[in-house]
């Protein structure tokens, strides 16, 4: 038996006692330093004996203010109050801080407290996991994604028959709080496992699933598919040994779709990856460990999440065996019958431990070192990050890691029947452009219905971009960041799948507006107008590089061009009226 004590959470808190604060009147100031740059939540901690609801506080840090009114959270340690405020703070820097609160409420002390969705380990697995990570086959690996730019992503299940309908009722109008994502229809309805279980038995696609998602993926230029081999709802597309819920055993259809989209990727020279969610499993994953989680968070005082956990119908296994005899044995199983797998989708983090977290990634790299592993499989040991559920990450922000944004081409990542609010070529296209400027990948989702064809209008919008893409490819594969992203019009940020459902897409692009990216001595300089005539380019002004060259990507016409002061003035003639943008191929001398 391990001697080894368990991480304490406690460890990467940031405790501001009251009695080490300078005070001056009402107002409690503190200087502390932030080892672990993150997200954070702010706490007040106060006596029960001389708490009293509703006092105000406000708090100024580093430029921020805000004010809420305290209120009893939770009870720790018998007799003291905490008090959350709802401010996600992001606490980036590592130099000190200066914290001040102004408030009468007697309390004992405040802390920030990691947010949920961020946890931080304790760091004890980081040089094994920077090793694997470091190794050559993870870089080559890494290159190759890079260069990739764009993949397909596939959103198939059981879910798919229902069309986000559960007896006559829409998710978006379930009783159940949670994402009202076709997908999660399972959780948004409660519905329990045997009623869950029964849509098996007529769950037979057509034959042609494979080809046809494939021969759309070379059609839009998509370089990489990604599949739901298994969603929260434990179904897996593949035939498993470990599992009897799976298209094998459970449906009429009796063969491995995964395999079959395996083999039709390699046919046609398309990186294939799957989606595998190891953290919620409704059918087989009991509540997820929910229980065991709040119990400890009760008495530290810090909030546990549901969302994503099945408390309605949980198996009767623990958490823990789930793990043991279902997750780490399907991620091996895949492994080695896809020996050519190049990336693993992790997702549902949950309450997935350190430990846990790091199990999967080390698996993985056993079994195949050449197979990515994304962010989502928890504690920073993804190969890359994702920037979230359609969201893009500002031209400002730093990240550490190489990126990818996931999206859709709807609000819905399973298919929905009455979700007709499609992006159109246009808005899909701006997306991509402004995460190819930022430098970073896109997976677009499809969600086939259960017969497995892609709703006509996802296609044919699709298709309509991979138009564009196709003519303009050297300004897109194996392409980087320039030095600036854009000019023109500040960006529109994409902030999550909610945001573009409520809020809808509304911009117009002029021929002021460039995107950039970057290839050996070229800069492409992407519009998304059919402008005709003289065009200006500020970014590329005389001092910018010597310019050798300039032309109209997709055709062989040389541009004659002007380099001044102001930028590159050049005469765009012949861009199609149908056309979504134009690409002009500025190549700089390579002194």
């Amino acid at each position: 038996m391990s001697t080894k004590q368990p991480f304490n959470l406690t460890n990467n808190w940031i405790v501001l006692n009251k009695t080490n604060a300078t005070k001056e009147g009402h107002t409690f100031s503190w200087s502390f330093e932030v080892k672990n740059p993150s997200e954070y939540v702010l706490q007040v901690v106060t006596k029960d004996t001389s708490f009293t609801d509703n006092k105000t506080a406000t708090v100024k840090l580093e430029g921020q203010e805000f004010e809420a009114s305290l209120s009893k959270n939770y009870v720790i340690n018998g007799n003291e109050i905490v008090s959350e405020f709802k401010n996600i703070i992001p606490l980036k820097k590592t130099e000190k801080q200066t914290l001040s609160i102004t408030t009468d409420a007697d309390f004992k002390s405040l802390r920030f407290i990691p947010h949920f969705k961020k946890p931080i380990g304790s760091g004890k697995y980081h040089q094994e996991w920077l090793a694997m990570h470091q190794s050559k086959e993870k870089q080559e690996a890494l290159k190759r994604f890079k260069e990739a730019k764009l993949g397909m992503f596939i959103h198939w299940g059981l879910y798919s028959q229902a069309g986000g309908i559960w007896k006559g009722t829409k998710i978006n109008n379930a009783p159940h709080p949670g994402p009202k994502v076709a997908e999660w229809l399972m959780y948004a309805f409660q519905i329990p496992r045997e009623d869950y279980r029964a849509l098996a038995k007529t769950f037979n696609p057509d034959k042609s699933f494979a080809q046809n998602v494939v021969k759309l993926a070379k059609d839009v230029g998509m370089k990489y598919i990604v599949i739901t081999s298994k969603h929260h709802d434990g179904f897996a597309l593949f035939n498993s040994k470990h599992s009897e819920f799976d298209i094998v055993d459970a449906t009429p259809y009796k063969a491995d779709i995964v395999k079959e989209l395996y083999n039709a990727c390699l046919e046609e020279g398309i990186d294939f990856g799957v989606y595998y969610s190891h953290g919620n499993d409704w059918m087989d994953g009991a509540d997820g460990n929910y229980k065991n989680i709040k119990k400890i968070n009760d008495s530290l005082g810090i909030y546990t999440h549901p969302n994503g956990k099945n408390l309605w119908d949980p198996s009767e296994n623990t958490h823990e065996s789930y793990l043991e005899n279902k997750a780490y044995p399907q991620i091996k199983e895949l492994l080695t019958m896809l020996p050519e797998l190049r990336l693993i989708w992790f997702d549902g983090t949950g309450f997935t431990t350190e430990a846990q977290a790091f199990e999967f990634y080390k698996l993985v790299y056993d079994n195949n070192p050449n197979v990515l592993v994304n962010r989502r499989v928890g504690y920073a040991f993804g190969d890359y990050l994702d920037a979230g559920d359609n969201k893009i990450p500002s031209a400002s922000e730093t990240l550490e890691k190489y990126w990818e944004t996931c999206g859709t081409t709807n609000n819905s990542w399973g298919y929905k029947s009455y979700d007709e609010d499609w992006k159109s070529p246009k808005e899909l296209l701006y997306y991509f452009v402004d995460i190819l400027s930022k430098g970073g990948n896109y997976l677009l989702n499809i969600g086939p219905d259960g017969k497995g064809y892609v709703p006509e209008t996802s296609a044919e919008n699709l298709r309509e971009m991979g138009k564009w893409i196709h003519q303009n490819a050297d300004a897109v594969y194996g392409t980087t960041r320039w030095k600036i992203p854009n000019e023109g019009q500040e960006e529109t940020l994409l902030e999550g799948t909610g945001h573009r459902a409520a809020k809808g897409f509304k911009r117009d692009f002029t021929s002021k507006d460039f995107w950039f990216t970057a290839k050996e001595h070229k800069v492409y300089a992407i519009s998304l107008t059919q402008t005709e005539g003289d065009i200006l380019i500020k970014s590329l002004k005389k001092g910018e590089g010597d310019i050798e060259q300039v032309k109209l990507l997709g055709s062989d016409k040389i541009l004659s061009w002007n380099q001044n002061k102001n930028g590159l003035q050049t005469t765009i003639t012949g861009v199609p009226k149908d056309a979504l943008g134009y690409v002009i191929e500025v190549t700089l001398k390579n002194n």
